[in-house]
């Protein structure tokens, strides 16, 4: 009986813990060491290769520019109907006045015009000229505080008044050569209650010069717009009479004549900026891609675009990538077509071959990887010119006519000779490896059994040699839908692909969320491929060699 109730319970290691429990244990450690192992890999691989790329990839739909360079605009914008006809209220134009000044302070409309200029041609422009103008807006409140009583026309008395004490003393004893940082600007409490939108606009105007111009705040005098912030206070019926602390005598002064200050109409202002403030498209522009997230960038790239009913086509001239996108695929699987039937004999013939020779002879395919690619392509740029070497050649061998030279270059044909010339070693090492495993006996069997050469090559030969061909096709074909170079230098205007347009918003037009969007569709249609391939021949029966 108790022998039976001693062993009824776990099993025990010779440490005294259960065995499952130590056996657990030991796992554990196994896996953390093997993850330690791969840890410098793992890291290296997600900071230089998937991260990069989940970054190009956030850029497809990423649109935050447009709500945070003009938060309340687009915040205002919300409740407007653009199917109206009718032009934004005028409290909407006095915020995007805002909004625009203190976005030309930080240089930052530009970068909005040319992200909404994606979308609608001009708007660019349109922000580059109202950041350059606004200024005058907030000027016509500014002049009037200035004649009003000279205490607003200095610095140092709008921080006296609006700055709190503690604040004051720390950035009055500050030594600007110390090294130290500035004492974050701190706003008078009682004042920010009083006036909100002076207290938010001159809080705004601080941490600019502070934290972006590094520059003294005691001797900078305000931005424009924080006389017109201190105007809309004082005129919405702020009751400054309590308020005893510096500048309270000229507060009060100015909050007892605003009522009679000139007063700027900002929906009439910013019609003399440009009459295209007064254009419904621009505003509808503006309120459809005002989200942090947007369809825009994958819409553009299949020839489409936002509308105020969804999406829609744009017009037929202005279609282009879904063009592009149908040709890359075609040429692809033209090069593609071509390095097999270039590609296939000389693996043959390689495979074929006594080893001596064929290593000799493998050297002339390696050869071109120990080439520029840049040279290779300018090699044929010259060859495929009408007086080049080709043209010269068919000439002199009285193959066309001296005054009917084919065209080569800038087009179709030029890229499909030149990829096609780049790539095939690509794909004749897989066919070549595959076929070197052939046992070259099933040949002679079949044909000891009365099969011709042919049919002894397409029954038992080529089945055989159908992976190599499988994975040459995968690696070119893959490679031939993400070149840019050597289309670029000899393809003109018809024989260039997708990439080359990505390359140029990448690189020239800095659209990088049409980029994204492009290399996303792209990415998303070889994957499909991928998936297809397997489905239909396998990959399992892909390989190169062995």
């Amino acid at each position: 009986m108790t022998d039976t109730a001693e062993h009824s319970g776990p099993m025990m290691a010779a440490d005294g813990t259960p065995l499952k429990t130590s056996l657990n244990r030991a796992l554990r450690r196994q896996k953390l060491r093997a993850l330690m192992l791969i840890a410098p890999l793992l890291i290296f691989v997600l900071v230089t290769f998937i991260a990069p790329i989940a970054d190009m990839l956030f850029r497809s739909i990423e649109n935050q520019i447009v709500s945070d360079t003009l938060p309340r605009t687009t915040a205002e914008l919300a409740d407007w109907d653009g199917d109206s006809g009718e032009l934004p209220g005028p409290a909407i134009f006095e915020s995007l006045y805002k909004d625009i000044f203190i976005a030309q302070e930080r240089k930052l409309h530009t970068r909005l015009g040319s992200r909404l200029n994606y979308e609608l041609t001009g708007v660019s422009s349109l922000f580059r000229k109202s950041g350059r103008r606004v200024d005058d807006m907030g000027e016509v409140y500014q002049d009037q505080f200035e004649d009003l009583n000279s205490f607003w026309k200095k610095g140092e008395n709008w921080n006296a008044l609006l700055g709190s004490d503690s604040w004051m003393t720390a950035q009055s004893s500050w030594n600007e050569d110390s090294g130290s940082a500035q004492p974050a600007f701190e706003i008078r409490a009682e004042l920010s209650a009083l006036l909100p939108e002076t207290a938010a606009t001159y809080a705004i105007f601080a941490d600019f010069v502070q934290n972006e111009d590094e520059d003294n705040l005691l001797s900078e005098d305000p931005w424009a717009i924080v006389y017109s912030a201190l105007y809309e206070d004082l005129s919405a019926g702020a009751d400054v009479s309590g308020y005893s602390g510096p500048g309270a005598t000229e507060l009060q002064e100015a909050a007892a004549l605003a009522a009679d200050f000139e007063v700027v109409d900002f929906t009439a202002a910013f019609e003399d900026i440009d009459e295209d403030w007064h254009n419904i498209e621009v505003w509808q522009t503006i309120q459809t891609y005002s989200p942090e997230f947007t369809s825009g960038y994958f819409l553009n790239a299949v020839d489409m675009k936002k509308g105020l009913d969804g999406a829609e086509m744009r017009p037929e001239n202005e279609q282009l990538y879904i063009k592009l996108f149908i040709r890359t695929f075609i040429m692809s699987m033209a090069i593609t077509c071509s390095c097999i039937l270039l590609g296939y004999p000389v693996a043959w013939i390689l495979a074929n071959l006594p080893a001596r020779t064929a290593n000799l002879l493998m050297i002339l395919v390696l050869l071109p990887f120990w080439t520029s690619l840049l040279v290779r392509t300018s090699a044929w740029k010259v060859m495929l010119q009408q007086q080049g070497v080709i043209n010269d050649t068919l000439v002199w061998l009285g193959v066309v006519a001296d005054d009917s030279r084919l065209a080569l270059i800038n087009n179709q044909t030029g890229t499909i000779i030149a990829m096609t010339h780049i790539l095939l070693p690509f794909m004749i090492l897989p066919l070549y490896s595959v076929m070197k495993t052939i046992p070259p006996t099933y040949l002679r069997a079949a044909k000891s059994l009365g099969a011709t050469n042919w049919t002894a090559f397409w029954r038992v030969y080529f089945p055989q040699s159908v992976p190599g061909i499988g994975a040459g096709s995968i690696l070119v074909f893959i490679l031939a839908i993400g070149y840019y170079i050597t289309p670029e230098l000899v393809g003109g205007t018809t024989g260039t692909f997708i990439s080359n347009r990505i390359a140029y918003h990448i690189s020239s037009s800095l659209n990088w969320g049409l980029a994204a969007a492009l290399g996303a569709i792209l990415l998303a249609v070889v994957l499909g491929l991928y998936w297809a391939y397997d489905r239909i021949v396998g990959i399992d029966n892909v390989k190169l060699g062995g």
